[in-house]
């Protein structure tokens, strides 16, 4: 299928409207993949967490405009949705099986084919950061690097699986009802941004309640329990070759999965920033703090010049901030160091 090549430039209305959709059909299951940018540009693939897609987990992180510029100057952007998270997707039918992760997993391989891609560079939150982790262990090949925020890496617990199945038990009876989105949005977002009764829920949770209202409950209900349902990665993590990114949220509920992970990587090839103040959604809700790490992390791929990267003055990390090995270029080449960056909160 031919594919345009016209670039897309850093203008928030193109990047919220211009992208092209494309509905792929899978051994597994059809797939919608919103496509911005450049054909000819390397590839970064991005999978968001559960209930949500790529206007609702990464909007934050691409309306950053120094964010927005980073990656759209140097990649063409792959915004795959979970099954059934499009926007104006119908509830898929009873009669199709539930995914596994694996099945999830596979699925980014016939995206891949479908646009006639090599390698890429993945970008994932939460659930969605398991499913490339698992697409990588799997499909070493087809993976340059990988860029995870607040991932998932084992089993659920025993009080996570219980918990998700209260919520799956919400969404079988009740649909995206009122309790079901505050489970939600504390999955996704600090108590800082969430508000109290004496301060108002900021505009980003406002706009992320807006947004689950459209979700199709039985499809955010089957990813789900593909996510329940998932394995331990520990073991096939210390098998990665490529260089591996994560950030996480300090209040994340996922924060010490996030710390397990980075003790099971490559120490060679893996580096950690912690952002304080922060949920499990740092895309949304702290975008700043992802745009120095990620420009050191791309110049190890010869994708930015040290020369021309410029410290924003609204981003809250500062040099002072990041460890003198994160920035060494020994450290950007194949000898990525596991540093432990804590963001500030403030700008």
């Amino acid at each position: 299928m031919g594919e345009s090549s016209d670039s897309v430039s850093v203008d928030m209305e193109t990047i919220s409207l211009g992208g092209k959709e494309h509905l792929i059909q899978t051994g597994c299951g059809s797939v919608s993949v919103v496509v911005y940018g450049d054909h000819g540009k390397p590839a970064l693939i991005t999978y968001p967490d559960l209930a949500l897609n790529n206007m609702s987990c990464f909007q934050g992180l691409f309306f950053c405009s120094e964010t927005a510029s980073l990656l759209l100057h140097n990649f063409c952007m792959y915004h795959i949705s979970p099954p059934g998270h499009e926007l104006g997707a119908a509830a898929i039918s009873s009669d199709v099986c539930v995914p596994s992760v694996d099945t999830l997993a596979d699925q980014i391989v016939a995206v891949l084919d479908f646009f006639g891609l090599g390698s890429v560079m993945c970008l994932g939150v939460t659930a969605g950061a398991y499913i490339l982790t698992l697409f990588a262990i799997k499909h070493r090949d087809r993976v340059l690097g990988l860029m995870l925020v607040s991932p998932l890496c084992q089993a659920a617990s025993w009080k996570e699986w219980l918990y998700n199945k209260v919520m799956s038990n919400l969404l079988y009876y009740y649909g995206m009802c009122g309790i079901l989105k505050e489970c939600l949005l504390l999955r996704y977002f600090s108590k800082e941004v969430r508000g109290t009764h004496d301060v108002p829920e900021s505009d980003i949770v406002q706009a992320c309640r807006r947004l689950l209202d459209e979700r199709q409950s039985t499809n955010v209900m089957r990813f789900l329990e593909a996510i329940n349902g998932r394995s331990d990665l520990s073991e096939g993590l210390k098998k990665l070759q490529c260089r591996t990114l994560v950030f996480v949220g300090e209040n994340s509920p996922f924060h010490s999965e996030a710390m397990h992970m980075i003790t099971k990587l490559d120490r060679k090839y893996s580096a950690l920033v912690e952002v304080q103040g922060c949920g499990s959604m740092v895309t949304e809700e702290q975008p700043h703090a992802m745009l120095i790490p990620m420009e050191y992390f791309l110049i190890g791929y010869g994708l930015c010049k040290p020369n021309l990267i410029t410290l924003s003055p609204r981003s809250p990390l500062s040099p002072s901030c990041i460890s003198p090995e994160l920035l060494s270029a020994e450290s950007m080449g194949l000898k990525l160091k596991p540093i432990r960056t804590r963001a500030s909160e403030q700008v």
